[in-house]
């Protein structure tokens, strides 16, 4: 009996100890996951030759988002060369730095000197400009994201709902003395949880943060409205809606 009942123990441990891991796993694959979303060659601006001096700046700016990627954005700006790397709001330090070496390198690999280049991951965009546009609003580099499943019940109340969880989070992003243009929250919705997220790049004020997120949202309503779970994405700002915890210290209700 002594003997049985030491292993039924270790068994129990063992079954505990699994469980604690699922949990953890779980916990981490929230945030830790960095899938390619998008990209876009700007074709229209040109190519760059190799040691040109268009190719030097580009290789220094690329060293010092590097260096200050730790940070979690970085952008840099003059009249023939605009570089921004933002990195979601819950991705920074070595996240960050790991998403930006990702991104650089498949920049590099789809689109080979070009001037103009953007890539989305779900933890970062990077992007390049041959003019200047560091706090300008890009209209033009957007898309929409969305599950199969549609959202079951009422369709007005269900599209009430996600702008008003996107209005709040805008504000949140956007307002008092310490406003970081990244807000994430969640809201009730009959019987369910709505997760939301928004974000502006860095370079934006928040009056132009304000207005890029309400284009989009305007813009992609068709993709989003009546969805369980969608994203809108741009260079300049993005959202997200899913009826899942998609970042793991997402818990501020509004």
């Amino acid at each position: 009996m002594h003997f049985s009942s030491s292993v039924s123990k270790r068994i129990i441990l063992i079954y505990v100890l699994a469980i604690q891991l699922l949990l953890i796993n779980s916990k981490l694959s929230l945030n830790t996951t960095n899938e390619y979303l998008n990209h876009t060659c700007l074709v229209s601006q040109g190519k760059y030759k190799p040691g040109s001096e268009y190719d030097k700046l580009f290789k220094n700016i690329m060293k010092m988002f590097y260096k200050n990627s730790i940070r979690g954005y970085d952008f840099y700006g003059d009249p023939t060369f605009t570089a921004i790397l933002q990195c979601r709001g819950d991705s920074y330090g070595p996240k960050c730095r790991d998403c930006f070496v990702t991104a650089l390198a498949a920049l590099r690999r789809r689109c080979p000197w070009y001037k103009g280049k953007i890539i989305w991951y779900d933890q970062c965009l990077l992007s390049m400009d041959s003019k200047y546009s560091v706090g300008q609003i890009d209209y033009d580099n957007n898309f929409c994201m969305s599950n199969a499943k549609k959202v079951e019940g009422d369709q007005i109340a269900f599209l009430k709902a996600w702008n008003n969880l996107i209005h709040d989070l805008t504000e949140l992003a956007t307002t008092g003395d310490n406003y970081t243009l990244y807000s994430v929250g969640e809201k009730r919705y009959e019987g369910d949880t709505l997760y939301g997220m928004v974000q502006c790049t860095q370079d934006l004020t928040p009056k132009a943060c304000r207005e890029c997120v309400l284009y989009n949202k305007f813009h992609f309503q068709d993709c989003v409205h009546d969805i369980r779970g969608a994203r809108a994405v741009g260079r300049s700002c993005t959202f997200r809606l899913e009826f899942y915890p998609f970042i793991a210290k997402q818990v501020r209700n509004i």
